[in-house]
């Protein structure tokens, strides 16, 4: 039959080739049969509805008039009423169903559907599937479907992970009983009362709302109202009996409106719910809705005000750009407030809600800061802020064109160009190593130009060489963690050759034009700085009409096979000869031309170094503090320890962390008082280019890199001032303990005796210079090593010949204090027959020998050093320790008035302090010795924090403010190493530790041996509320990244600790009970509100501990998430891309894809990979 009945005979009357194009109103599904049996049903119920239909009309009508006769003519308004009426119960029964029995109506219209679904429900059915268990036996009879359905979960199939029901603990409670509560006056009610049975499976609305519902947090956002006192009005009585203050006429109007006499309250002075409670009556429920509304209103008042308070200010004070940022970032508080109100209401809409509303808020702070721009269009800060907004809602092209545009409006600011450099270097979409570098060139080629006078629509600022300083520190550290190494040790060079070696001719020239005298020297093949036969810029140039000179000949390469084990995977191979590439060739290649070579000989294109890559970058510096400042940073890039304090650390030091010994310093328990001496900076040094658990192969630079480092010290010795030479010595001896250190804790004995040989000869040769034969520091470093190389008697003959020079300036001498102090560390470690605090142990002490020893003022021989004391000479000692304390701390008291005061004028009493509270620790107990480091703590940090207040701070002003700080938290890290070592060998409460550590931490959030200590000490229990309590204190109040990154180190080593003890005793096989995941998505919350500030974001070593964590905890795919965020906030991290080829090896060819896409620098192509697993 056809789809329309009317088409039917025109269908059959037609040709078959006019019936194939009506094919598509046929519906064979259609039975003819069945529409006609429906069709005649159909209209005999109609029939039946008609019948009705009359005579209920009748009815009506009847009724109708009955009504006209009695009363008068409705009005219209009546029948619109009535109109609406019948509207109303038309919609009503339609929503009410088909089959309603309400009366015939027009809206009940049956369908030939409905007819058909009758007929099927009158049809036989299958019977249904049981919904109970029972057994077999028990069915009288058996059903076609033996099954059921069980619709009841069970939580213990995924709690326990097993279906065994020997694996589901099930216990019952046997009394009442409670721990901790006594017996006759204290109980717990464990069975449900029956209101709380009945309220139970009630309105669920009703009950109190939680602490993290949306009114309550509501209520947490908003400020409370300011409580003010009513005002005491003039009065024109003056001899008043009484002054009191009378409330306002509204309190009054108050009362009256709400309360009413009654015989209940027949004075009025009961409030409406008390006199509703007197008549035996409750209150009126107050509606959800309408509590909702209430706060919703208060909400928006209370917001609304905050908002005209913004306003009204920014109208009065358009200058203020603190305000304007205030008002900025016062938008997140305010949407997050305004979106919490919505959340219930919005339900399955929140994340697209979410969204919406970001982008919103984002378009809103945009245009609150473009208004703040246009009117105060010279603020940098306020074009920052909106750069920042702008960062989230601009395509990358227009978004890098408003960044030149600004720098280029403000060229002499270099806060704003370390910005600029920030966003280039880490802006994923348009990142390229080349465009970076470029970027850096510039900016430093502006920033001379500025400082030179050449730009003369811009002044210089003040402090701008430091600042590019920074900048081409910063650049050098960005080539080095991209893999360029060739070309940040070329950059080193050159500005060493540029400073140092500057010929008198051509100082007076601008700094475009100096460089431009360079490039002929540069480009010419002589040796530069480092390399065998150097002798600078200035020699070459006189030289220059002689002809030159001839090179010496270098030592051969020693070619070693790169692949040792072809056994191993792919990757891992890849990674093993990229790392060691690295370390062995991060100097520049030049060809030999005693060998006939040219520079199309080399192999590796990327090895040479091109002046236009360097060029641009250099740098004049005119102070000798600032050319002590970049050799020392030149050292520390090669892997030197240095002096702090000379070398000024970088402003953004989260940029360089990358190595984990940062986090686990100072656990040496050999050595538990000198571990300190050395901090570890977190920064790897150059060649050092591995995974995040990847160790170094050898101490050092290797052969090529020692030669190099020994060569730029011999060279430099020369053209710096004396001062300048002993700080280079210095760092070269601590070098070279270094070295032995990382044999001594790897346990190789050949090393370590090959090694100390050569670090022996090395400090030998620099106390035979005539300006270090004198130098108590370099004595101490070199005692200090023998003592580490097992030679205890020859490290005290060192130290006993070091305090004859020292001669009898005793406790005057800073650096006799601290020589003597770390003398009796040592003795205190090697611990013969010392027990802390004991009477017995006094007289028989070497440190406390060595420490008399020293206040006495006689200078100590091998000798005499192991004569005991007598007590006699200890009381002396103690005295004089005192009076030396006593005078250095009031030497200190007119700085805290003068903070004006010159550098000299600050005493180093770390060593003093040092010795007077080891002495007493040995002599009278810890408590005596807390007591002097308190004491000294409290008048150096008055000092420093006196020094911060002065808002007038020059660069000497600087100076002081950083070595004040260093001797302030030197101080707090010897008191805290004492504290920690006396309470591991003996007992002593921990409140005095923690009591020190919180203290210090407080005051230098960024000290990583502080932290080191506290975290060891804290994560040998399992209470952990308190540490985390801190951690967070300290970290809400401090953008520093350090405090973040030990607090994560805290968790993960507590989460170790968990781990072992689950699964100690049963041979590391997993337990069958439910894992600790607290602590996992406690780690990962840590981890990501780290990454999500502005400061931490862009820290190499925290995304690569985040990988880590995830993959250690099985979340392959949430750490290959977290791999590409971190390309979209650090690109430029090499070792970023190595973590993630030793993690996820099957994506090998995609990261090197990556790499050669973002020009890092690839050593191993994968088809030279490919070609040395052939061979």
């Amino acid at each position: 039959m056809a789809l329309f009945p009317a088409f039917a005979e025109v269908e059959c009357d037609k040709v078959d080739d006019s019936t194939k194009e009506l094919d598509w109103l046929n519906n064979k599904s259609f039975q003819t049969g069945d529409a006609l049996s429906l069709h005649s049903r159909y209209l005999e119920k109609n029939s039946e509805r008609l019948n009705k239909k009359e005579s209920s009309v009748g009815r009506e009508v009847s009724s109708e008039e009955e009504q006209k006769e009695e009363g008068s003519v409705p009005s219209k308004r009546k029948k619109k009423k009535s109109e609406k009426k019948r509207k109303k119960k038309k919609k009503h029964k339609k929503k009410s169903g088909r089959y309603s029995s309400s009366g015939g109506s027009d809206s009940e219209t049956i369908y030939p559907s409905d007819l058909k679904r009758e007929e099927e429900g009158d049809r036989p059915q299958a019977a249904p599937l049981a919904s109970r268990f029972s057994w077999l036996d028990d069915l009288h009879s058996p059903t076609e479907q033996p099954f059921c359905v069980d619709r009841k979960a069970d939580t213990a199939n995924w709690t326990y992970k097993s279906l065994y029901r020997g694996d589901v603990a099930r216990y019952k409670r046997k009394g009442s009983s409670s721990l901790g509560l006594d017996p006759h006056k204290q109980g717990v009610s464990w069975e449900e009362s029956e209101s709380n049975k009945k309220h139970k499976g009630g309105d669920k609305k009703k009950a109190a709302d939680r602490y993290f519902s949306t009114v309550s947090r509501q209520l947490l956002r908003s400020e409370p109202p300011v409580p003010t006192l009513p005002t005491i009005p003039d009065c024109s009585d003056a001899i008043s009996p009484t002054s009191f203050l009378p409330l306002g006429d509204n309190e009054d109007n108050k009362v009256g409106e709400t309360v009413q006499t009654s015989s209940v309250n027949p004075l009025g002075v009961y409030d409406s719910s008390t006199a509703l409670w007197l008549q035996g009556k409750g209150q009126q429920a107050q509606t959800e809705p309408q509590k909702q509304d209430t706060h919703a209103e208060k909400s928006a008042a209370l917001l609304a005000g905050r908002t005209e308070e913004f306003n009204r200010r920014l109208r009065e004070q358009p200058a203020d750009t603190q305000l304007w940022i205030q008002f900025i970032r016062y938008q997140d508080e305010l949407t997050a407030t305004v979106f919490g109100m919505e959340e219930e209401q919005q339900g399955n809409d929140l994340s697209e809600r979410s969204k919406s509303s970001h982008r919103a808020v984002l378009e809103k702070k945009l245009s609150i800061a473009e208004r703040a721009v246009a009117t105060n269009p010279s603020c940098v800060a306020l074009q920052l802020e909106r750069l920042r907004i702008c960062q989230e809602l601009w395509e990358p092209s227009l978004l890098t064109k408003e960044w030149k545009k600004l720098v280029f409006l403000h060229p002499n600011s270099a806060p704003l160009w370390k910005e600029y450099l920030l966003f280039t270097q880490s802006y994923f979409s348009n990142f390229t190593v080349s465009k970076v570098n470029s970027a850096y060139g510039k900016c430093l080629s502006t920033l001379s130009a500025v400082r030179d006078g050449s730009m003369v629509s811009h002044p210089a600022l003040p402090g701008i060489e430091e600042d590019m300083l920074d900048i081409f520190t910063q650049q050098c550290h960005f080539l080095r963690q991209s893999g360029h190494s060739e070309k940040a040790i070329s950059l080193f060079q050159a500005m060493i050759d540029f400073t140092f070696y500057k010929p008198d001719s051509v100082r007076e020239l601008s700094t475009k034009q100096q460089v431009e005298f360079f490039e002929p020297f540069w480009d010419s093949g002589e040796a530069r700085v480092g390399e065998l036969g150097a002798r600078g810029w200035k020699a070459w140039m006189l030289q220059q009409e002689r002809g030159g000179w001839l090179q010496p000949k270098e030592d051969e390469e020693e070619d070693e096979e790169e692949v040792k084990d072809r056994s191993q995977p792919r990757h891992t191979i890849w990674l093993d000869v990229e790392s060691s590439r690295e370390a062995a060739h991060w100097l520049p290649w030049r060809p030999d031309k005693a060998k006939g070579q040219s520079e199309e000989d080399c192999e590796d294109p990327d090895r040479q170094v091109l002046f236009d890559d360097i060029g641009p970058s250099l740098i004049c510096l005119s102070s000798p503090e600032l050319q002590l400042r970049l050799l020392l940073r030149f050292l520390s890039f090669l892997g030197l320890p240095i002096d702090c304090v000379l070398s000024a650390t970088p402003c953004q030091p989260g940029l360089l962390l990358e190595n984990l010994s940062f986090l686990t310093q100072g656990n040496d328990l050999r050595h538990p008082l000198t571990s300190y001496d050395l901090p570890d900076l977190g920064v790897n040094s150059v060649g050092h280019m591995t995974t995040l658990q990847g160790t170094r192969k050898f101490a050092g630079l290797g052969k090529q890199g020692e030669t190099f480092v020994t060569n730029v010290l011999n060279m430099l010795q020369p053209v710096v001032p004396a001062p300048h030479r002993a700080t280079l010595s210095l760092s070269w001896m601590q070098y070279e303990k270094s070295k032995v250190l990382h044999c001594l804790y790897g346990s190789n004995k050949k090393r370590l005796r090959f090694q100390g040989k050569r670090s022996k000869r090395v400090s030998k040769q620099l106390l035979k210079e005539p300006d270090n034969r004198s130098s108590l520091v370099l004595w101490r470093e070199y005692a200090h090593l023998e003592w580490l190389l097992g030679n205890l008697d020859e490290a005290r003959k060192v130290f006993s010949t070091a305090t004859v020079m020292g001669g009898t300036k005793g406790l005057k001498s800073p650096s006799l204090c601290e020589l003597y102090l770390l003398w009796a560390q040592l003795e205190v470690e090697d611990g013969a027959g010392v027990q802390a605090g004991g009477i017995t142990a006094v007289t028989v002490s070497p440190a406390v020998c060595v420490l008399t020893r020293l206040a006495e003022g006689t200078s100590s021989s091998s000798s005499s050093s192991s004569l005991s004391p007598s007590p006699v000479s200890i009381l002396k000692a103690r005295k004089s320790y005192e009076q030396a304390l006593t005078a250095g701390l009031s030497a200190l008291d007119p700085n805290l008035h003068n903070p004006q005061a010159s550098k000299e004028d600050l005493p180093r009493l770390r060593g003093l302090v040092g010795c007077y509270a080891l002495f007493q620790y040995l002599t009278m107990g810890i408590q005596a010795a807390n007591t002097i480091y308190n004491q000294a703590r409290e008048t150096m940090e008055a000092l420093y924090q006196t020094l911060i207040l002065d808002k007038q701070l020059n660069s000497n002003e600087e100076a002081n403010l950083s070595s004040t700080a260093y001797e302030c938290e030197a101080v707090a890290v010897q008191q805290a190493a004492l504290l920690r070592y006396h309470n591991s060998i003996s007992v002593f409460p921990l409140a005095t530790l923690r009591q020190t550590l919180t203290s210090s931490l407080s005051t230098w959030p960024s000290s990583a041996p502080l932290w080191s200590i506290y975290v060891q000490v804290e994560n040998r229990y399992h209470s952990a509320g308190r540490a985390r309590r801190f951690f967070h204190s300290v970290t809400r109040n401090n953008s520093s990244v350090v405090p973040r990154l030990f607090a994560i180190f805290a968790e993960q080593q507590r989460k170790q600790l968990v781990d072992a003890a689950l699964r100690s005793g049963f041979h590391d096989a997993a337990l069958p009970i439910l894992p600790e995941n607290g602590l996992s998505n406690r780690v990962r919350g840590l981890f990501e509100r780290t990454i999500s500030t502005e400061m931490c974001s862009h820290c190499p070593l925290l995304w690569r501990m985040y990988m880590h964590f995830l993959l250690s905890d099985g979340q392959v795919d949430k750490a290959k998430g977290i791999f590409y965020k971190a390309l979209q906030n650090i690109p430029w991290a090499k070792g970023l891309y190595m973590d993630g080829v030793q993690l996820f090896p099957q994506h090998l060819q995609e990261f090197v894809d990556l790499i050669t896409e973002k020009e890092l620098r690839l050593r191993l192509p994968l088809e030279e990979l490919d070609i040395l697993l052939e061979d």
